[in-house]
């Protein structure tokens, strides 16, 4: 007969999959290596699976373990919520590691304030921020993705929604560029240079676009590339002109060589907003995550 799976073990098999190896869940869980050793067997018989298995000189997780690792996640995080619900928790203490997906665009200016912030109230807590992939809710539902940061909105009666700020897209040229000379470039100054466009899926044309067709005008793209960091090196290096978050270029624009500039069109603001589960509501932890990640937006410059 089968182990019988209780929440040590789960935790157990939660810190194996988020650490990678029986040593470091170990020393996650304050637990000795033979413990944590012997939970592993009991969740292999009790789960039918090898968990982890041997990959060069590290463990890899099997097919069935990445897909069981996010209700797991589920299951404990309820559980937690379940248990304190109705205390506080001591944020100084907390040993914990949360998932937050966000963009690089908003990741730049957002991440280095939010892990200082997170540091210095819970030492104990580890923020892994994964990038942007799939944008669906099934990330917050399953519990593999804590938060998400991003722009838009979600449609979803169980998916929280709160403002973190609203974002403005400005041009960015390298500090010498000829165009670089003009306060606010015309529209007929901005084609006259080769320019780059951001798009994880290729996409050359954005809003831009539709603002210069109105004006009888076009623009040359000479490349697309997946992120708005990549964009902005690119416009250091070379006579490119870029579009990218106004934080971004007001934060990192005068140390990169880069200078940035409002564009003469009615491109569209937006919102960039935390995403989370409604079953995160009540757990305190989760609380002072969103506390955090809100307090750690930096003011434009």
């Amino acid at each position: 007969m089968s182990d019988r799976l209780d929440l040590n073990l789960l935790r157990v098999f939660d810190a194996l999959l988020q650490e990678g190896g029986v040593t470091a869940a170990a020393e996650r869980l304050h637990l000795s290596v033979p413990a944590t050793s012997r939970a592993l067997g009991r969740l292999r018989r009790a789960m039918g699976d090898p968990i982890l298995v041997r990959a060069g000189r590290g463990m890899a997780p099997t097919p069935f373990a990445l897909r069981t690792a996010p209700r797991v996640r589920s299951l404990l995080e309820e559980a937690s919520a379940l248990i304190s619900a109705d205390r506080e928790v001591r944020i100084a203490d907390l040993r914990r590691t949360f998932t937050i997906r966000v963009n690089d665009g908003v990741a730049a200016t957002l991440v280095p304030a939010a892990v200082e912030a997170a540091a210095a109230a819970a030492p104990g807590v580890r923020l892994r921020f994964v990038t942007e992939g799939g944008e669906s809710v099934e990330a917050l539902r399953d519990g593999s993705v804590d938060l998400d940061v991003g722009a838009g909105d979600v449609a979803a009666a169980d998916i929280r929604t709160a403002v973190l700020y609203r974002e403005r897209m400005v041009g960015v040229v390298r500090a010498d560029s000829p165009l670089g000379r003009h306060r606010r470039p015309t529209l007929e100054q901005l084609c006259r240079h080769p320019h780059v466009s951001v798009s994880r899926r290729g996409r050359a044309r954005g809003p831009l676009d539709d603002a210069l067709e109105a004006a009888g005008l076009r623009r040359q793209v000479t490349a697309v590339v997946p992120g708005f960091a990549v964009a902005v090196l690119l416009v250091a290096s070379g006579g490119h002109v870029g579009l990218v978050p106004r934080r971004l270029a007001e934060h990192y624009g005068q140390a990169l060589g880069v200078r940035w500039f409002p564009v003469p069109a009615d491109l569209p603001e937006v919102d960039v907003r935390l995403f989370w589960h409604v079953r995160l509501d009540a757990d305190p932890a989760q609380r002072w995550l969103r506390e955090t990640i809100l307090g750690a937006v930096l003011p434009p410059s």
